[in-house]
């Protein structure tokens, strides 16, 4: 996807910033959801961190149901695409519209030729067959996967860019702070293409980031010490950034 389609899709010059709700039960998430609704954010992702896919979709279904036109994007915890993919197309035949998929492994070997892309290319074939329609956003050179020499950055990204709508990457853990050097890679080989950040972003080092399309933040926004809930004050300073920033 081009990010100047990306940004005018969600009508914001700046990062986009998505937050991340890690799902514990309905209630907790609407809760995070109403909160973030209230800052003005232009959608949400939901993970499940704490259960399986199959716990995790019932509480999908309510909370689609309960909001039915807001931007909902899923993260089904170290499930790459192939998997995913035919769950998300059975929801929207179902009508449970699902907007996004972030996958934490885009599955892209840097070692390979584009063509030899069998994993990535695998994916593509059953995201075709599946007849879902949302966004998909690849985890790249992404935390807690296999590990990506830095010299290899920029060919596991521009490779990424064949695949996907989005490219995503992080820092080498939740919470850590990308590396900038990574992020400036990144950007030089995607070109165009929309790139998103889902580790360590915080109202305070956005600026550094300021480059990057889409923020997916869960700890740099939430309660100090809680994994699961939005600091309202700390959403809305980080968006009073964004919505102040224009991405090169």
């Amino acid at each position: 996807m081009n990010r100047a389609e990306f940004h005018q899709k969600f009508d914001c010059d700046g990062p986009v910033v998505i937050p991340v709700i890690h799902v514990l039960d309905v209630d907790q998430t609407a809760l995070n959801i109403d909160i973030a609704l209230a800052a003005g954010v232009v959608g949400v992702f939901l993970i499940n961190h704490d259960f399986s896919v199959e716990e995790f979709l019932p509480i999908v279904r309510v909370i689609r149901k309960r909001y039915p036109d807001l931007w909902i994007g899923l993260n089904f915890l170290a499930v790459t695409g192939e998997h995913a993919f035919p769950i998300l197309g059975d929801l929207q035949s179902k009508g449970f519209r699902i907007d996004a998929y972030w996958a934490d492994d885009a599955c892209i070997d840097e070692s390979a030729t584009l063509e030899d892309q069998k994993e990535a290319n695998r994916i593509t074939a059953v995201r075709e067959e599946s007849g879902w329609h949302g966004m998909y956003l690849g985890g790249t050179c992404f935390k807690k996967q296999r590990e990506v020499r830095p010299e290899d950055y920029g060919v596991s990204a521009q490779l990424a860019t064949h695949f996907m709508d989005g490219v995503c990457t992080s820092g080498l853990a939740t919470g850590i702070e990308a590396d900038t050097d990574k992020i400036k890679i990144f950007r030089e080989h995607i070109g165009e293409h929309v790139l998103a950040l889902a580790s360590g972003i915080t109202p305070e080092n956005a600026a550094v980031y300021a480059d990057v399309d889409c923020f997916m933040v869960a700890t740099g926004i939430n309660i100090e010490g809680d994994f699961y809930n939005i600091d309202k004050q700390r959403l809305a300073k980080l968006l009073a950034f964004t919505t102040n920033t224009t991405t090169a």
